[in-house]
């Protein structure tokens, strides 16, 4: 063979060393991101959400806060969280507008009404319909919760749901189409939903990591909720615990 051929063959040979080494450098570089830069964090505390549970239990017998973690649980058997929907069971932290009455008594907002009047408030929590939101939460599922839906971004069309974010044995995915993380059982992770709604698309990121990038399913009214929302082929006792949640909106 020429000495051509031999000059060729090394030339070529040495590209595709110098391109193996920039791969491997840029997957030693790469690693988890801050998805809340650029976003400001919004004031988040039980006058922003509310839990929809059971119609027909106690919210103590389905949801608590202690030690700064939430924690909701349901059973298959249980009632829609109110007597005219029919929807599966769930216990959801719902962070979407919503009023409050005199009738619908909340403590922690230290309301004192007169037995004699039904007061109503101005609407409180997080809904939207433009702009750049996003959902921030450390999340805990424990082994055993299957067929559920752990956070969802509520308002679509002419679907329900912009997003759902499921657990079947163990593995975390979008609806029920891909898988996004093996096994999700039995540790705290991290979550991270932005849902830009004038661009049309949804991102989201576990510890940091992306782990999904998705076009968005229309509709005029979006919320954030996490919880436990029973699906197809759901377990008969569900749970999800949740701290640190937060509600970002992209800065100007």
């Amino acid at each position: 063979m020429s000495t051509l051929f031999f000059s060729k063959a090394k030339y070529t040979i040495t590209i595709i060393i110098h391109l193996i080494i920039l791969v491997h450098r840029s997957l030693a570089l790469s690693g988890p991101v801050d998805p809340t830069q650029g976003f400001v964090s919004l004031p988040f505390n039980r006058s922003y959400y509310h839990i929809q549970k059971p119609y027909d239990v106690p919210e103590d017998q389905r949801y608590s806060f202690s030690n700064g973690i939430h924690k909701c649980w349901v059973y298959s058997t249980d009632k829609p969280h109110s007597l005219s929907s029919r929807t599966e069971p769930r216990t959801e932290i719902a962070i979407q507008l919503f009023e409050t009455t005199c009738v619908e008594y909340r403590t922690h907002l230290h309301l004192i009404c007169s037995d004699r009047f039904e007061h109503h408030f101005p609407p409180y929590g997080y809904g939207y319909s433009s702009g750049v939101w996003q959902f921030e939460g450390y999340g805990y599922v424990p082994t055993g919760t299957s067929g559920v839906c752990i956070m969802q971004v509520f308002g679509a069309s002419p679907h329900a749901t912009t997003l759902m974010l499921r657990v079947y044995n163990g593995s975390l995915m979008y609806y029920r189409s891909q898988v996004l993380i093996e096994e999700i059982y039995d540790e705290w992770f991290r979550l991270n939903v932005i849902h830009d709604v004038d661009g049309s698309k949804v991102k989201v990121y576990i510890d940091g990591y992306p782990v999904l990038e998705t076009d968005g399913r229309g509709g005029t009214s979006h919320a954030f909720k996490c919880g436990v929302y029973a699906q197809n082929d759901d377990s008969f006792y569900m749970e999800s615990r949740w701290r640190h949640i937060k509600v970002l909106r992209k800065s100007d």
